[in-house]
């Protein structure tokens, strides 16, 4: 259902003369294949174009940076690797001449205690140092494996490059990123204000559509137009609609058509959406279901145009490659205080539902009708690891901020209506206490996954945004 990215590495193999030089040649063909099995392309330097293929002299990192360059558009990120002390200069004078502004992962091979003889001994451990050194020297930011040395086809090197390709995902996803916003901020919703000149200033573009617009060329289009038709085909395959009149149905139907429109015309990749109560009241129906739809197509839409939800969102699935939902911090769950509900009403992607079936809006239903509130997407949230994310524009201090977590959800019991599951956090108290004294949204983006160590790295070392990490 979900369709994975396809990654590309460059890659950078150190080497230093007067270290043993099969290992440059050894280390380069290891790495290339533990990549190769991990689903990843390479572009590096063959054995004709350097020595062993590797980058030791300023010349052979010219080459390397004209060989990523020519390979921009589709290099992700840049793994460094280390399978001797290897030059420092070369590895930073490579990046330097390529500017290819991706994340750079650093990985050092260890030695082997029985083998410290001039003929295999490496001293890798020693130049990761002096590599980091003048990567820092050279302003370039760079990530780390968890080990300081650590071997390429090691189960602690796969989950080094699974966590460092999220990361890639996630700071090339969110480079150049357009939003959709459609509809004004609702007028009780002070909370999820946000500054669109500071998202701009971080290459964050987001483009505008008044409802008046959506409803419009809603009204343009007839029950049987072919592609209303199988928008309302795509809405009946998704999910149980039982019960639910078909003047609604077509309604939604349109309202996908339109935004799918509006999003593909204008190159938009997320949306955020405005509900309460115009779309109720002058349309008769909640767009939650076109919502969930998107958001279950890794395609994210947050209500109340929670721009900056949205874009947490987003941030989740560009790391796990599997759908986010946006949930309020909502109730406590009973008295455990490492315990909570998280709730919305629901456009929740059916990802993360045990069942799930089409419903209207409860809470709604009371100010304008249950016949105007079909379109929910209601169920409980089924059992499972929980990352989580808030990103929010602080303009007071001109920054972008944000944190990120993990907890799980829980097979706990809910009585309850909406999209709601229980949540486990460890020291959820600490963290609650975190969100109210600076100030945060009662919004946050949740992923079945275990991503927010790759999120909280993508964001803070590489975006630059202040960034706190529930640890």
């Amino acid at each position: 259902m979900f369709t994975k990215k396809k990654m590309t590495m460059g890659v950078i193999v150190g080497n230093r003369g007067f270290f043993p030089d099969q290992l440059a040649r050894s280390g380069r063909e290891e790495i290339i294949r533990v990549l190769q099995q991990a689903g990843i392309d390479s572009v590096v330097l063959t054995p004709e174009q350097s020595k062993h293929g590797a980058v030791e002299t300023h010349e052979e990192a010219k080459r390397c940076a004209a060989l990523f360059q020519q390979n921009k558009d589709r290099i992700d990120g840049v793994v460094v690797t280390l399978p001797n002390f290897g030059d420092e200069r070369a590895i930073a004078d490579t990046l330097r001449l390529a500017r290819l502004d991706v994340p750079v992962l650093v990985q050092a091979t260890p030695d082997v205690a029985g083998k410290m003889t001039i003929a295999f001994r490496r001293d890798s451990f020693c130049g990761k140092m002096s590599a980091c050194n003048n990567l820092r020297q050279y302003d370039i930011p760079y990530s780390l494996t968890k080990l300081h040395t650590v071997s390429p086809d090691s189960d602690d090197f796969k989950k080094d490059l699974e966590w460092f390709a999220g990361v890639c995902r996630v700071v090339n996803g969110l480079r150049n990123l357009r939003i959709g916003s459609i509809g004004a901020r609702p007028t009780a919703f002070n909370t999820v204000r946000y500054s669109e000149k500071m998202l701009e200033h971080n290459g964050i573009s987001v483009e505008t559509l008044d409802l008046s617009e959506v409803m419009g060329r809603i009204a343009r289009l007839k029950d049987d137009d072919s592609d209303v038709q199988a928008k309302l085909a795509e809405i009946r395959k998704y999910v149980t609609t039982s019960g639910i009149p078909d003047a609604a149905l077509h309604k939604m139907a349109k309202l996908g058509l339109v935004v799918d429109r509006w999003m593909k015309d204008t190159d938009l990749k997320i949306s955020a959406v405005q509900c309460w109560t115009s779309m109720e009241e002058f349309l008769g129906i909640v767009p939650c279901t076109i919502m969930s739809m998107m958001s279950n197509n890794l395609l994210p839409s947050a209500c109340e145009v929670d721009v900056c939800g949205t874009l947490a969102m987003h941030a989740l699935a560009l790391a796990s490659e599997t759908p986010s939902a946006l949930l309020d911090w909502n109730n406590n769950y009973g008295d455990n205080p490492d315990k909570a509900v998280c709730f919305h009403c629901s456009n929740l992607p059916k990802h993360f539902f045990k069942e799930v079936k089409m419903d209207f809006q409860e809470i709604i239903a009371g100010t304008v009708g249950k016949e105007n509130t079909f379109g929910t997407v209601v169920g409980q949230v089924k059992a499972g690891a929980m990352s989580f994310a808030r990103f929010s524009t602080d303009d007071v201090n001109g920054v972008m901020r944000g944190y990120v977590g993990e907890g799980q959800f829980t097979n706990d019991p809910l009585n309850t209506f909406g999209g709601a599951g229980v949540v486990e956090i460890p020291h959820l108290q600490k963290l609650l206490h975190y969100i109210c004294e600076n100030g945060f949204e009662h919004h946050v983006a949740a992923n079945f996954s275990t991503v927010a160590g790759a999120v909280h790295e993508a964001a803070a070392r590489y975006l630059g945004w202040q960034m706190h990490y529930h640890n």
